[in-house]
């Protein structure tokens, strides 16, 4: 009786140890799951809360993290920094080449038809750099009237495009018109360079900045009838070399209006309208029968405005 109730007993005990065991290795096998389960959860969380690819800020430090992410707040700020890097870049790159800034004007006005239209993008340049043939001395400005010797031409005439202020006044607009010819201090240019279709049969004494007050440049738009220093649009009298900011080397049609566009929206906001460094800056022109220069949207929103 004793005997099987003791072997009774250890049977019991023993699977009661046995069951025991089995909670306890399946505890270990639990405990071990759940550390796998959360392995699982970084995982997860790298995939998922750390957004982008498994880049977390813990892992992988924050520029890393900021490069990889998904998350879309993030993915915005880092678009708009790569575009204004881009920007950036081609603005330097422009400024480089140029040598002035801003490098680019957009045409408002009509005073250079056909051979510049409202809304040209135009790239323009420091005058000392890409000089043509037969400059005036002390210049990198090729005269309309030494072009046609030497066979110059730019922007469909002979002689460079060239943008200045009038009266050499930084509170004015820039013009952008054709330098037609030189002229010196004190000489009589309506009698010697002035070409007669354009100034017809009127006299020296008939005209105020004749003779010329100092030397410079006589210059015109070539869709107006006279010269800026008679009966012209920039009114304005003979160009000195200092008041030159730059000459006209390229355009590209139509590109201007997004600068156009931008000035007239926001009321001239993004950049002013006398020359000078605009950060990413375009400049504008404006004409006597009117044509100015201005900037748009990244490189072209920032362009200034210039009048002929």
């Amino acid at each position: 009786m004793n005997s099987a109730e003791t072997s009774s007993a250890t049977e019991t005990e023993t699977e009661t140890e046995t069951e025991t065991e089995t909670e306890i290795e399946g505890g270990h096998t639990s405990t071990r799951s759940g550390a796998r389960s959360g392995s699982n959860g970084r995982t997860a969380d790298r995939d998922g809360t750390g957004n982008g690819g498994g880049a977390t800020i813990e892992d992988d430090g924050i520029i890393r993290w900021f490069l990889r992410s998904d998350d879309g707040s993030v993915v915005v700020v880092r678009d708009v920094l790569s575009s204004v890097a881009i920007v950036a870049a081609v603005g330097l790159l422009l400024f480089a080449v140029s040598g002035i800034w801003p490098p680019l004007v957009a045409v408002e006005s009509g005073s250079m038809e056909p051979n510049m239209q409202r809304g040209d993008l135009v790239f323009v340049v420091d005058d000392n750099r890409f000089v043509g043939d037969n400059p005036i001395d002390g210049t990198g400005i090729v005269t309309r009237e030494n072009a046609r010797e030497s066979g110059y031409d730019k922007f469909g005439g002979s002689g460079d495009v060239i943008v200045f202020l009038p009266n050499g006044d930084s509170r004015q607009t820039p013009v952008i018109h054709r330098a037609h010819f030189w002229v010196e201090e004190d000489e009589n240019w309506i009698e010697t360079k002035a070409d007669e279709d354009i100034v017809g049969d009127v006299t020296c004494n008939q005209v105020r900045t004749c003779p010329a007050p100092h030397d410079g440049f006589v210059t015109k738009g070539d869709d107006n009838s006279g010269y800026d220093q008679y009966q012209g649009g920039a009114r304005t009298t003979v160009v000195q070399p200092d008041w030159v900011t730059g000459k006209a080397m390229y355009r590209i049609p139509l590109l201007g209006h997004v600068r156009l566009f931008f000035d007239s929206f926001f009321g001239g906001m993004f950049a002013p309208s006398v020359p000078g460094v605009v950060p990413f800056g375009l400049a504008g022109v404006e004409a006597p029968t009117g044509v100015g220069v201005g900037a748009s949207a990244s490189l072209v929103a920032v362009a200034g405005r210039y009048r002929s």
